[in-house]
């Protein structure tokens, strides 16, 4: 299964549904939520498995998803000028503004699904 850019929504748990920004090409992954203000709701980079937050203007916590969109880790309220360190299980990760993660209960060990275009199978997004 491939990820397409675009958008979709993020479900988290039996509780929220957030939107959700995917970068997917190698174009929109490397500039990710630089240039920008904040966010309304979350950015998926996939294929990913560490970030960085150069350039960025505001802080954002971080989670760390397996294949499975199991979160791996969340890093929270990650300021702008700092690398992020890698995961070796991780192959996506999830943005969101600082703080936003507690909010909607993102932890380690909880299963996300997204519900957006990809490529492959059509019968499963996520």
């Amino acid at each position: 299964m491939g990820w397409r850019n675009g958008t979709g929504t993020l479900r988290i748990g039996g509780g929220a549904a957030v939107p959700v920004e995917i970068a997917a090409s190698h174009r929109t992954r490397a500039r990710g939520l630089l240039g920008r203000d904040g966010i309304d709701g979350a950015m998926l980079l996939t294929p990913c498995g560490s970030v960085h937050t150069f350039r960025m203007r505001f802080a954002i916590d971080v989670a760390y998803l397996d294949r499975d969109l199991t979160v791996l880790a969340v890093v929270p309220g990650m300021r702008p000028g700092r690398f992020g360190l890698p995961r070796l299980r991780a192959r996506h990760v999830l943005e969101a503004e600082a703080g936003a993660m507690e909010r909607w209960g993102v932890r380690p060990g909880l299963r996300l699904l997204v519900d957006a275009p990809v490529t492959g199978d059509p019968d499963r997004a996520g």
